[in-house]
């Protein structure tokens, strides 16, 4: 992975001159094929930065797995949701304004036709509870993995209401983690999301999508692109919400993209420089380029 990260991007002079690009690995601690997925291609593939949930089951194996990984960018990826319908999350502290009849984590955080009444949005959810979950999850994610770099929104959790939006500024000053995925935050460290160029179902489709989307990179400018690898195999098989089944398919070919060898020379034919949030919050800080 290190020689992934060295591809050349600075003119003579040290300025950045071709486009940077954060490749995001969501969701690891939510499953045990996501721990593996995530560390796989972060250790072997393009992903740069992983995203871990606290409030899941495969947590415990994730810290391992990190901590013995040192060198990977990790952010908390905060979860107030629950939308898998065979699996579910609680909160690590009593928020009943946030949770179902059966102490879960709602499935949505906004109105979902297929999830009627089961949106965060719509309950009168209380700001002095969200405070109460967000700082335990912040703490046993510092408690845990003390190389904690930032902090990311699972379903757009850091900012689904100016209130949420306020408290993260605050927690963000009070703990010194990047909120990164909040519109403030993406100003601040200058860069912008960036999506598959076309259709993205299959493995072959997402290959070709994301080397399209390369080219719409401009020079100076700095990307993110978010995704979720996992296995597909028997747990994973069991995955799923309405509308979306697919899921152990799906995120095999999330993996095996992070994974592409023709993926990787693209990167490197396009001088495409991969970074992570760590070192983009760094720079940030630290007024210039960093070594992390």
């Amino acid at each position: 992975m290190g020689s992934l990260l060295c591809v050349v991007c600075f003119s003579l002079y040290g300025q950045q001159k071709n486009p940077r690009l954060i490749v995001r690995a969501d969701d690891m601690g939510a499953f045990r094929s996501a721990n593996i997925a995530c560390l796989e291609t972060a250790k072997n593939g393009i992903a740069t930065s992983i995203e871990v949930m606290v409030v899941t089951a495969w947590f415990p194996e994730a810290v391992k797995m990190l901590c013995e990984n040192p060198g990977v960018d990790v952010g908390l990826h905060l979860t107030l949701t629950s939308e898998w319908d065979n699996v579910k999350w609680r909160p690590l502290t009593h928020c009943p304004s946030l949770t179902d009849g059966n102490g879960y984590f709602l499935p949505v955080m906004n109105p979902s036709k297929d999830y009627l009444g089961l949106a965060i949005t719509e309950q009168k959810w209380d700001i002095k509870e969200v405070e109460q979950e967000v700082r335990a999850q912040i703490e046993m994610a510092l408690k845990n993995i003390p190389h904690i770099s930032h902090i990311s929104g699972h379903m757009g959790s850091t900012g689904f209401d100016p209130q949420v939006e306020e408290l993260m500024a605050r927690l963000f000053e009070e703990y010194h983690l990047p909120v990164i995925d909040r519109k403030g935050s993406m100003k601040k460290y200058s860069y912008q999301y960036i999506g598959y160029a076309g259709p993205s179902k299959t493995f072959a489709e997402k290959e070709v999508a994301f080397i399209k989307m390369l080219d719409k990179m401009e020079s100076g400018k700095n990307y993110m692109f978010v995704d979720h690898p996992a296995l597909d195999n028997e747990e994973m098989q069991t995955v799923g919400h309405i509308g979306y089944e697919n899921v152990a398919e799906d995120r095999q070919g999330v993996t095996d993209l992070f994974l592409s060898q023709k993926v990787i020379q693209a990167l490197k034919d396009k001088k495409i420089e991969l970074i992570s949030y760590g070192k983009l919050t760094d720079e940030l800080h630290s007024g210039g380029s960093s070594s992390k």
